[in-house]
């Protein structure tokens, strides 16, 4: 009998699937490494806490998007996480939030069908996330069906006599969600909806005080643009401006696909090297979103990542 099994995710398998999670990615990041990059990591315990939190998140919002592959046979008494797939429907909207299999237990069909899972779950939903450019998941991706688009990312410590002075924005919060909803529907064709509130709970927002030229970004302690979307490209400009005047040391903008050439342009002006990451797969009827940049806030965990949204923004 095949002690493998496919299942949903519950509560407690959370820290077993961190630790999957963090080998699965600490392998792929040594595989993608450039002679040039430092050695990588084991994710730390604090970057762990934050996986968990976000996981359980996920779990209270849409749990059948979440699931898990365990093997009673791995000698510890209890099912252990030997892959996971979660991903999330927001509107008419599905995205796969973070996704991975154990290197020991790679090739045996897990992801294939924990990838069936999640899709299932989609129900027919257009989709999209960020990739890493690890060549198994690349391959399962398009074999999944999905269309796969490029992306590039800009690293380094930002000059600061280049930050001009940006004007015409102010602190966002709850009372901006409703606006933020209908631009995100505009330029992706779903809003973030709950997504709102957890962002806001760890992050800064700024949002431009011209409705007529709505944007706004989510910005963490240093200084990097977790979600940023705009109307246009000259307030998605603005809106990285300010977040990057907010970084120290190395900051780092990613997940930049080809119509926000606009954020490469700020990123060369501020001083980054730019360089190719990954790429971004599309399912079903949804175009490339346009200024708006799918984000990050799962490539600390693993190389499916979430969109920032460049609208003129990150995803």
């Amino acid at each position: 009998m095949d002690a493998l099994r496919i299942r949903p995710m519950g509560a407690d398998d959370l820290a077993s699937a961190e630790r999957a999670s963090a080998l699965t990615f600490l392998d792929a990041d040594r595989l993608a490494r450039r002679a040039r990059d430092p050695e990588p990591e084991l994710r730390p315990a604090a970057a762990a806490r934050r996986w968990i939190d976000r996981m359980r998140y996920y779990l209270d919002v849409d749990p059948g998007g979440c699931w898990v592959a365990v093997d009673a046979e791995t000698g510890a008494g209890a099912d252990q996480v030997v892959g996971f797939a979660v991903s999330q429907n927001r509107d008419a909207l599905w995205y796969l939030a973070t996704y991975g299999v154990l290197p020991g237990h790679q090739g045996r069909g897990i992801g294939r069908r924990l990838l069936d899972a999640v899709l299932a779950h989609a129900d027919g939903r257009p989709g999209i996330f960020s990739s890493s450019v690890h060549p198994g998941a690349t391959r399962r991706y398009r074999l999944a069906g999905f269309s796969l688009h490029p992306q590039m990312q800009m690293v380094g410590t930002v000059d600061r006599s280049a930050l001009p002075a940006v004007d015409g924005l102010r602190d966002g919060g709850p009372d901006d969600f409703a606006w933020m909803d209908r631009l995100d529907r505009d330029l992706r064709g779903a809003g973030h909806g709950p997504d709102h509130g957890c962002l806001l709970a760890a992050h800064r927002l700024v949002v431009t005080r011209d409705r007529s030229r709505p944007g706004y970004v989510y910005v963490d302690d240093r200084g990097h643009a977790v979600l940023l979307a705009a109307e246009r490209a000259d307030t998605a400009q603005r809106l990285l401006w300010e977040a990057l005047a907010a970084s120290y040391g190395d900051t780092l903008v990613n997940c930049i696909t080809v119509p926000n050439e606009w954020a490469i342009d700020v990123g060369l002006a501020a001083g980054l090297a730019i360089s190719q990451e990954g790429t971004s797969p599309f399912a079903g009827c949804l175009s490339r979103p346009r200024t708006w940049r799918p984000g990050t806030s799962c490539r600390p965990y693993g190389h499916p990542r979430t969109a920032t949204a460049f609208g003129h923004g990150l995803y």
